[in-house]
This record gives structure tokens, sequence and C-alpha cells, in this order.
């Protein structure tokens, strides 16, 4: 684990399974159905129960860069807010920026529900194959822009699920901040 302070709040990594953070939200890498599938989605949904997948039944979907929020379900957070990042595509087709819009809007979210302490995944570098060692630098910038722009948040976490991730955000992190 590291964490650093920024405007007043933790900005923690960490490898862990997102699905066991006992914060007030976590970010589900959801796909634009939000009607669960593979990977973090799929695990959130599993571990989070039936109410979650109702919840995203009535708000219908979401598009790449958006995000929405519903409960928590059986999970210890009590709101999961699903965003839909990007599908690689080489670069060229305005992955940076919709990467940025899903951390930014889910941040958004969270602070218009007063929710003060957030875990996110690595967004898109699962199946929708974004790299991560370019996607870390895009995450980690848009939650430091957001902590330098708002002191609202106590604490945000990335979950990492590999070591290797979390050594990426680790290295991109200390290259940010120096």
């Amino acid at each position: 684990m590291y964490q650093v302070d920024v405007n007043n709040a933790r900005l923690i990594l960490k490898v862990g399974d997102i699905t066991e953070e006992d914060v007030d939200a976590i970010v589900n890498a959801a796909n634009p159905t939000l009607l669960g599938g593979g990977g973090v989605d799929g695990a959130i949904h599993r571990k989070g129960g039936p109410k979650i997948l109702e919840e995203c039944k009535r708000i219908g979907g979401c598009k790449p860069g958006e995000a929405v929020i519903t409960t928590g379900g059986n999970l210890k957070a009590k709101y999961v807010i699903h965003t839909v990042g990007p599908i690689w595509h080489g670069g060229n087709n305005k992955e940076d920026e919709i990467l940025k819009n899903a951390y930014l809007n889910s941040l958004r979210v969270a602070k218009s529900n007063n929710i003060k302490r957030i875990s996110f995944p690595s967004l898109s570098t699962g199946a929708y194959g974004y790299p991560v060692e370019l996607a870390s630098k895009v995450a980690l910038l848009a939650i430091i822009e957001f902590l330098k722009n708002e002191n609202f948040f106590e604490e945000i976490r990335m979950v990492l699920f590999k070591e290797r991730d979390f050594e990426i955000y680790l290295e991109a992190l200390k290259r940010i901040l120096s």
C-alpha cells in the first residue's frame, strides 16, 4: 500500500479485491448495458446481489465516459458508481478523453451523493485492452486534478487486482508528483 495527501484527501494505491472495500462507494468498470459482465463488473454483480442489477435495468444503460449510481446491495460499500471506460483502439479514438471523463464523472456523482470515501479499479485495462502504463497516468492525473479543485473527499483508493498493476500505478504517481 502507498498513500499520499492531496489537498486534505488521502490518495491510496493498494493491491486488493474491490468487492471487499469498506468505503462509501466502489466504482464498477461497467459495460454500456449495465447488465453485468466479466472481470470487475461480474464480480461486483455476483457479490452485490440482484438489487444492483434491478437498479441498473431501471437506469437503462450508460454511455462511455459517463457514470451512474446504484445501491451497493450486499457489498460492504453502500453504493456502486457504474462507469463505462473506452475500448482501446490504439489511442486515436479519444480513448484518453473518455477514460478521463469516466474518472471525473464518477467523482462528480460521488460528490453529488455526499460520498467521501471511494475506491476505483483500473478502468478499461482488462477486457477493454487499455494499456495499464497509459491508463494509470490518465487515471491519476484526473483524480489529482479533481482533488486539487475540490476540497471534498476524505479518501480515494485505487484498488489494483495485480501486484504488477500496483507497481505501474505507483511509478506513474511518483512521476506525476515529482
